[in-house]
């Protein structure tokens, strides 16, 4: 996310984080890799599947139809304007869009109603170069920071591509990275990466200083593994992607594990529109566990908007289940000190 620095809440009340919609079916957001959301509610959502890249853009309020005054932003191909392996897609400060492709060793802009601008990236493992990026987001300079997935490293260059820092080395120890993926930076500009090949979250400062680091591979509370996207929002909370256990695992500022998230999928209104024609598709989901239906597979990132909203595309299902964050900012008088145990035995 980019912002001014700015503080945090003393505390939180967690009134609830209730599903609220779905978007998209199959044919239609196949593979869904990863969303961003402007300010106007246009949702942009990256599809990546077999020589398939693309992003389509939507809208929130009718986000189940693609508007007749947008088309479909990039194809596939290693062209100008073109993906290969897109992994993330991001806005800048001018609503421009900003795509990673691993496959292509390169950053694309696009103008905000489509146009190609520029691309950058040079392969390599040299100052400046990059191997297989992925995540990617703005800090507060304004600089693009990428998460280097195969040289193990975050860098930060200019919107131009101008080389400006770089952190992190191949290992498990503190501050080292194996395969970094997502990456995200709070209101204070401190750097949250998603390590994947260590099952992890390293945090540094806003210069690469090693903070801190939370999480460690499982599948139990708090634990993670494969985790490739993440996002912060502005209570500091961490959202981060646990792929390889179809879920999503929310920590709070400290690191502590709060909740998970494995799926809770209705049917989109196209999803409805389209099973209302078609007889069999409906005796077929009449025999069907929907259980099963309602959950996350494979899930790739996870992005939160200014209204705290969650989006989870949710990559084997075709498409993007969305969560509605309610919660209350507390001051020093609504909030007690720390306690010994927390667990919350009783309201």
């Amino acid at each position: 996310m980019t912002t001014t620095e700015r503080k945090e809440p003393y505390g939180l009340l967690r009134a609830g984080f209730p599903f609220l919609k779905t978007i998209g079916m199959r044919r239609i957001t196949n593979y869904p890799y990863d969303v961003a959301i402007d300010s106007d509610e246009r949702i942009y959502v990256l599809l990546r599947g077999l020589n398939q890249a693309v992003i389509r853009v939507w809208f929130f309020d009718d986000a189940e139809r693609l508007p007749d005054t947008f088309e479909d932003i990039g194809s596939y191909g290693d062209g100008e304007g073109q993906f290969m392996w897109p992994v993330s897609v991001v806005l800048d400060n001018a609503k421009n869009i900003v795509v990673s492709d691993e496959a292509l060793d390169r950053i694309t802009f696009f103008s905000r109603d489509g146009q190609f601008m520029k691309s950058w990236g040079t392969s390599g493992s040299g100052q400046g170069q990059i191997n297989g990026p992925s995540g990617i987001t703005f800090n507060q300079d304004g600089n693009l920071l990428v998460a280097d997935t195969k040289n193990h490293r975050v860098q930060e260059f200019s919107p131009d591509g101008e080389y400006v820092n770089a952190w992190g080395t191949y290992g498990t120890g503190p501050g080292e990275l194996k395969m970094p993926w997502g990456i995200d930076t709070d209101n204070y500009g401190n750097v949250f990466v998603s390590d994947w090949g260590n099952h992890r979250v390293c945090k540094f400062t806003s210069s690469g200083e090693f903070v801190s680091s939370f999480g460690k591979v499982g599948s139990a509370q708090g634990e993670l593994s494969g985790p490739s996207g993440i996002a912060v929002d502005e209570y500091g909370d961490t959202f981060v992607t646990d792929t390889d256990n179809n879920r999503i695992v929310l920590f709070n500022k400290e690191g502590n594990y709060v909740q998970q998230f494995i799926g809770d999928a209705t049917l989109a209104k196209c999803a409805r529109d389209y099973m209302l024609t078609n007889a069999g598709s409906n005796r077929l989901r009449d025999m069907s566990d929907l259980e099963i239906q309602k959950r996350f597979r494979d899930p790739r990132s996870v992005r939160i908007d200014d209204k705290g909203r969650m989006y989870v595309p949710d990559y084997r299902s075709f498409r993007i289940q969305i969560y509605q964050n309610e919660v209350i900012p507390l001051d020093e008088t609504q909030y007690a000190p720390p306690r010994s145990s927390r667990s919350l035995l009783q309201e």
